[in-house]
């Protein structure tokens, strides 16, 4: 008997070659995948018309437009304004944030002397300030943007808002001292806003 050549052993060991084949996506996948695409197509063509003026969050173009512009003579609504402007640091409760906002809600400089508030309103602050016995050391930037109205409006809201009890103010309070101060820069600390009292 003839004895095998000593390749067949390493020959025996070798895989075979690899060949192409065909398999198939599972129908469970398929079948999901064309309901999500119908799924789409349909809600698609089912929901509000693309030319719509409603926006993803039902706003009009209105309302994403802003508030607009009051009419000579007409009431300025502060707390809009104030919800707008003011209400990221001192927040809407006029609490303000322990150590970085001070309070509107209680503040001596919000109920007190009505020329200070709108120079403050006007020019805006840097630097250490106590409000409600607590210090507080940061930068308030200026509203001189802003009408004497709305000044006028937004000042008179957190006179009267939470606890506080004060008068409202007018908007011809600001355009006095708009117009009688060359100031371009904020008011460095208290110490300057307590030198407009006297």
């Amino acid at each position: 008997m003839q004895q095998p050549s000593p390749d067949w052993k390493a020959q025996q060991r070798e895989h075979a070659d690899p060949e192409e084949s065909i398999r198939p996506i599972p129908l469970l996948a398929v079948g999901v995948t064309l309901a999500l695409v119908v799924f789409g197509v349909l809600y698609i063509f089912l929901s509000e018309p693309l030319t719509h003026s409603r926006l993803g969050d039902q706003r009009t173009v209105a309302d994403l437009a802003g508030p607009a512009a009051p009419a000579a003579g007409a009431a300025v609504d502060g707390k809009a304004i104030f919800a707008a402007q003011c209400a990221a640091c001192h927040q809407a409760t006029g609490k303000g944030l322990p150590g970085v906002f001070p309070p509107l809600d209680g503040s001596e400089w919000v109920t007190g002397d009505a020329r200070v508030l709108a120079n403050i309103l006007l020019h805006g602050i840097n630097g250490e300030i106590t409000v409600a016995g607590n210090k507080y050391q940061g930068s308030m930037p200026a509203f001189a943007q802003l009408s004497d109205a709305e000044l006028a409006g937004v000042a008179s809201y957190i006179r009267s808002s939470w606890a506080n009890q004060a008068e409202a103010l007018s908007d011809e309070l600001f355009a006095k001292e708009r117009a009688g101060s060359e100031r371009k820069t904020p008011f460095e600390g208290q110490a300057e806003l307590e030198a407009l009292k006297q």
